[in-house]
């Protein structure tokens, strides 16, 4: 894509995600990711029904009179986007690849973000990590974490959620919200994401396409597997053929939900075509 074209791509969707933030967005997400923390904020005398817990004995003990700690609310959050960049993100239909509805969602979340005050960062992964863009706050950071997903190429077209999530916990020492942006098309990440989900706040988002989930009786055709590279004939007029994929894909989206429950993590499933807004909204209000 050349520079020219790309950068008018970047405006149109800071654009409409802008818009969306501001109209849709903005108090939906500040009430579904509020700050959960307490920070010290001052002392104060001590009243009739203050808690005993919060009397700041040394200042008590200096003044020869109870005194008791204030606390707020923390309201600034750091939101880690996990965004899937492996060779399924290519798939399309008739109307979207799932790698641009996965960047106008991180576009939407990430002007969401900064608008409440909080850091983005993004961890981009395949079958690891390719890329990782520390958390800050700015118009000038969400554009370049915009480019980023328009322009990205992964040095493997595999996946593994796994490795994203254990880098994740490694590298994010402060509990923070995250946003993990993928299929779910891969092994077992069902421990990484409990464990994940102990220290941080996780809810997923699972792109999908309808013409994924069965074969389309087309006859013969050549297919080949963006995440493989490999090519392959199937006559797509057996039945058993397309019940055997269509058993398949199933079967590995019914596992990921089962890993999403028993992790307690939120998750929405977003079909690509779809408008995203309701099913993220629905995110935000089921927390």
């Amino acid at each position: 894509m050349e520079a020219k074209e790309l950068l008018k791509k970047v405006r149109k969707i800071e654009i409409k995600s802008r818009r969306l933030t501001s109209q849709v967005f903005a108090g939906e997400y500040h009430s579904a990711f509020k700050g959960k923390g307490m920070a010290f904020s001052e002392v104060r005398e001590y009243q009739y029904g203050d808690p005993v817990k919060d009397i700041d004995w040394h200042v008590t003990a200096r003044f020869n009179h109870p005194y008791v700690k204030v606390f707020e609310e923390e309201r600034e959050l750091t939101v880690m986007l996990l965004i899937d960049v492996s060779g399924s993100k290519k798939f399309v239909t008739e109307v979207h690849f799932k790698q641009d509805m996965a960047t106008e969602i991180a576009a939407v979340l990430s002007f969401s973000a900064i608008q409440n005050n909080d850091k983005i960062g993004v961890i981009l992964f395949s079958d690891k990590v390719e890329k990782f863009i520390p958390p800050q706050k700015g118009r000038k950071h969400i554009l370049r974490i915009i480019l980023e997903l328009l322009n990205f190429e992964p040095q493997s077209q595999k996946t593994d959620v796994t490795e994203a999530l254990k880098y994740f916990t490694n590298a994010i020492k402060k509990r923070c919200t995250a946003f993990v942006i993928s299929d779910f098309i891969s092994s077992d990440f069902s421990e990484a994401i409990k464990i994940a989900g102990n220290k941080h706040d996780i809810a997923a988002l699972r792109l999908y396409d309808d013409f994924e989930r069965e074969l389309p009786n087309v006859g013969l055709a050549y297919f080949r597997d963006s995440e493989t590279g490999q090519y392959k004939w199937v006559d797509t007029s057996i039945k058993k053929v397309r019940r055997k994929y269509a058993e398949w894909w199933k079967e590995m989206y019914e596992q990921s939900t089962v890993t999403f429950r028993k992790a307690k993590v939120d998750w929405a499933d977003i079909r690509t075509g779809q408008d995203y807004v309701k099913p993220l909204i629905t995110l935000f209000k089921k927390r």
